[in-house]
């Protein structure tokens, strides 16, 4: 990464004054007595939204799911974001949503992030001011679609940190219809310098490898840099010493295998092991009702209804998904 410092270190430069001011701040955000004291780090499972036949919320189901993902052995347990379906969620779903979950996790030892995204700031303060009385180790928000510049993004996001002190994950997700700005890396480290509890990222955006990278090289203000992506990259990630990374949670004990393998040098087995699983986590992409399918599968939802429009589950894509998920019963731990 040598011939690559140059142009890291310009794209995160933060003056000294604004360092110093970092680290006053970081002693209040870090040991504040709201702040956790779970490490950001490790696999944090995205949990998928079950639903009944009817395709109403089933909360007895997502209360199974965090207890079947803390067996499964994941460092942390986010919802909703985009593989929760929570753009398909109504407020008041999302909201006892959070309570259903805090409940469930409590006492556990994954962290809980509760994703408190919203179309503006006035949105996303109601799911956060929600979620601050339960008391979750940390935040997540995408950006608001809601926005007439990158600046838009910045205010956001300072309105949020202003609010907690608990770690607030920014969620790069790429630009698209609904989001047609992309957030540079040099806003993330402002913004991580100004608000110590913005140092958390979880890198969706092209080139992923290279903006991690950049973030990665300052540290502080950048406390944890996770991907995305179904864990696609993690790998390569786990190469240049990423925090973590926060998939579907189809696969979470397979996904725990990899990043313990990884942590302990066993590279050659965490390899073998992500060969097995590449194949269902691009089926899982593929089929709408992929999460809520294989949780059905392996006995944790009552149903394997989703409210996606993806591609549905054909029997010959059905097919597919199963026998892909035989080639990874030996890596199965739940």
């Amino acid at each position: 990464m040598g011939g690559r410092s140059v142009g890291i270190h310009n794209a995160c430069t933060v003056t000294r004054r604004d360092f110093l001011g970092t680290l006053a701040g970081a002693a209040v955000a870090a040991y504040g007595s709201t702040a956790s004291q779970k490490p950001m780090r490790g696999i944090f499972v995205i949990a998928a939204t079950p639903y009944t036949n009817s395709k109403a919320v089933d909360y007895p189901d997502l209360a199974r799911e965090v207890e079947w993902i803390e067996r499964c052995g994941a460092h942390g347990i986010v919802w909703p974001q985009r593989a929760s379906e929570y753009y398909l969620l109504s407020a008041e779903e999302r909201l006892r949503g959070f309570d259903v979950i805090g409940e469930a996790a409590r006492g556990k030892k994954p962290a809980v992030v509760f994703g408190v995204q919203g179309k503006d700031t006035q949105e996303a303060m109601r799911y956060l001011e929600h979620a601050e009385k339960l008391s979750p180790d940390a935040l997540i928000a995408i950006p608001p679609e809601k926005a007439d510049s990158v600046e838009d993004y910045r205010a956001y996001y300072r309105t949020l940190a202003s609010a907690t002190q608990r770690p607030i994950f920014i969620q790069t997700t790429g630009a698209g219809e609904h989001q047609p700005f992309v957030m540079p890396v040099r806003m993330i480290c402002e913004l991580a310098a100004e608000h110590p509890n913005l140092g958390y990222v979880k890198e969706e955006q092209p080139p992923v490898l290279e903006r991690m990278a950049e973030m990665q090289v300052h540290k502080p203000p950048m406390q944890s840099v996770f991907s995305g992506h179904a864990g696609k990259g993690m790998l390569p990630e786990m190469a240049q010493s990423s925090d973590g990374t926060m998939p579907g949670p189809s696969y979470t004990d397979v996904y725990v295998q990899i990043w313990d393998a990884w942590q302990a040098g066993e590279r050659k087995k965490a390899r073998e092991i992500f060969a097995r699983l590449l194949p269902s986590i691009n089926l899982d992409d593929l089929a709408a009702q992929g999460y809520q399918y294989m949780l059905y599968r392996r006995g944790v939802f009552r149903t394997p209804v989703s409210r996606g429009d993806r591609a549905k589950l054909t029997p010959a894509l059905v097919a597919e998904i199963d026998a892909a998920f035989a080639e990874l019963k030996p890596y199965l731990r739940v």
